[in-house]
Protein backbone atom coordinates (compact mmCIF):
# COMPACT_ATOMS: atom_id res chain seq x y z
CA UNK A 1 0.00 0.00 0.00
CA UNK A 2 1.33 3.62 -0.88
CA UNK A 3 0.26 6.21 0.85
CA UNK A 4 -0.10 9.92 -1.48
CA UNK A 5 -0.62 13.21 0.10
CA UNK A 6 -0.97 16.92 -2.41
CA UNK A 7 -0.63 19.71 -1.36
CA UNK A 8 0.32 22.93 -2.43
CA UNK A 9 -3.40 24.08 -3.77
CA UNK A 10 -5.27 27.08 -4.34
CA UNK A 11 -6.44 30.40 -5.55
CA UNK A 12 -4.85 32.35 -7.90
CA UNK A 13 -5.26 34.52 -10.15
CA UNK A 14 -5.20 34.10 -14.05
CA UNK A 15 -1.61 34.49 -15.48
CA UNK A 16 -0.07 33.23 -11.50
CA UNK A 17 1.60 30.20 -10.77
CA UNK A 18 1.44 27.18 -7.94
CA UNK A 19 3.75 24.24 -7.07
CA UNK A 20 2.13 21.21 -6.18
CA UNK A 21 3.55 18.41 -4.07
CA UNK A 22 2.88 14.93 -3.50
CA UNK A 23 4.40 13.09 -0.91
CA UNK A 24 4.71 9.63 -1.35
CA UNK A 25 5.23 6.65 1.32
CA UNK A 26 7.03 4.77 -1.15
CA UNK A 27 10.95 5.22 -2.81
CA UNK A 28 10.33 6.98 -5.78
CA UNK A 29 13.35 5.05 -7.43
CA UNK A 30 10.82 2.04 -7.25
CA UNK A 31 8.02 3.11 -9.44
CA UNK A 32 7.18 2.52 -12.43
CA UNK A 33 6.00 5.93 -13.49
CA UNK A 34 4.10 8.27 -11.41
CA UNK A 35 1.92 11.09 -12.36
CA UNK A 36 -0.35 14.21 -11.87
CA UNK A 37 -4.21 14.19 -13.06
CA UNK A 38 -7.19 16.63 -12.97
CA UNK A 39 -10.94 16.56 -12.55
CA UNK A 40 -12.77 19.77 -13.32
CA UNK A 41 -16.49 19.73 -12.47
CA UNK A 42 -18.93 17.69 -14.47
CA UNK A 43 -15.93 16.71 -16.46
CA UNK A 44 -13.47 13.04 -16.71
CA UNK A 45 -10.47 13.04 -15.13
CA UNK A 46 -8.53 13.35 -17.56
CA UNK A 47 -4.07 13.15 -17.35
CA UNK A 48 -1.93 16.11 -16.63
CA UNK A 49 1.60 15.30 -16.92
CA UNK A 50 3.73 11.95 -16.35
CA UNK A 51 7.23 10.93 -15.44
CA UNK A 52 8.35 7.41 -16.06
CA UNK A 53 11.21 6.02 -13.63
CA UNK A 54 13.36 6.78 -16.58
CA UNK A 55 12.54 10.21 -16.46
CA UNK A 56 10.78 9.85 -19.40
CA UNK A 57 7.28 12.58 -19.78
CA UNK A 58 4.53 13.00 -21.17
CA UNK A 59 2.14 16.56 -20.94
CA UNK A 60 -1.68 17.24 -21.84
CA UNK A 61 -1.87 19.38 -25.12
CA UNK A 62 -3.60 22.08 -23.20
CA UNK A 63 -0.30 22.57 -20.41
CA UNK A 64 2.55 21.81 -22.29
CA UNK A 65 4.80 24.55 -22.25
CA UNK A 66 2.99 25.78 -18.93
CA UNK A 67 3.75 22.75 -16.59
CA UNK A 68 6.52 20.79 -15.39
CA UNK A 69 6.17 17.63 -13.44
CA UNK A 70 9.09 16.55 -11.60
CA UNK A 71 10.76 14.50 -8.59
CA UNK A 72 12.71 14.43 -5.30
CA UNK A 73 13.83 11.05 -4.93
CA UNK A 74 15.22 12.11 -1.40
CA UNK A 75 11.82 13.24 -0.22
CA UNK A 76 9.83 10.90 -2.12
CA UNK A 77 8.26 13.93 -3.53
CA UNK A 78 6.47 14.40 -7.10
CA UNK A 79 5.56 18.23 -8.22
CA UNK A 80 4.05 19.80 -10.38
CA UNK A 81 4.99 23.44 -11.15
CA UNK A 82 2.10 25.13 -12.99
CA UNK A 83 2.75 28.46 -14.52
CA UNK A 84 0.36 30.73 -16.40
CA UNK A 85 -2.29 29.52 -15.08
CA UNK A 86 -5.56 29.86 -17.08
CA UNK A 87 -9.47 29.64 -15.67
CA UNK A 88 -9.55 26.58 -17.65
CA UNK A 89 -6.97 25.12 -15.47
CA UNK A 90 -9.54 25.03 -12.16
CA UNK A 91 -9.98 21.66 -10.76
CA UNK A 92 -9.20 19.05 -8.54
CA UNK A 93 -5.53 17.40 -9.14
CA UNK A 94 -4.70 13.76 -8.44
CA UNK A 95 -1.16 12.52 -7.45
CA UNK A 96 -0.98 8.95 -8.98
CA UNK A 97 1.66 6.24 -8.49
CA UNK A 98 2.27 3.62 -10.13
CA UNK A 99 4.34 0.66 -8.86
CA UNK A 100 3.88 -1.28 -12.37
CA UNK A 101 1.64 -1.01 -15.30
CA UNK A 102 -1.42 -2.36 -13.34
CA UNK A 103 -0.67 -1.63 -9.84
CA UNK A 104 -1.38 2.14 -9.19
CA UNK A 105 -2.75 4.26 -6.21
CA UNK A 106 -4.41 7.32 -6.04
CA UNK A 107 -4.34 10.70 -3.45
CA UNK A 108 -6.97 12.61 -2.15
CA UNK A 109 -6.67 15.43 -4.29
CA UNK A 110 -6.09 19.25 -4.11
CA UNK A 111 -8.14 21.76 -5.54
CA UNK A 112 -6.91 24.66 -7.49
CA UNK A 113 -8.96 27.50 -9.04
CA UNK A 114 -8.13 30.14 -11.04
CA UNK A 115 -9.90 33.30 -11.09
CA UNK A 116 -9.70 36.88 -10.77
Amino acid sequence: QVQLVESGGGLVQPGGSLRLSCAASARLESVYAMGWYRQAPGKQRELVATLTSIGLTNYAASVKGRFTISRDNAKSTVYLQMNSLKPEDTAVYYCNVALTATITYWGRGTQVTVSS
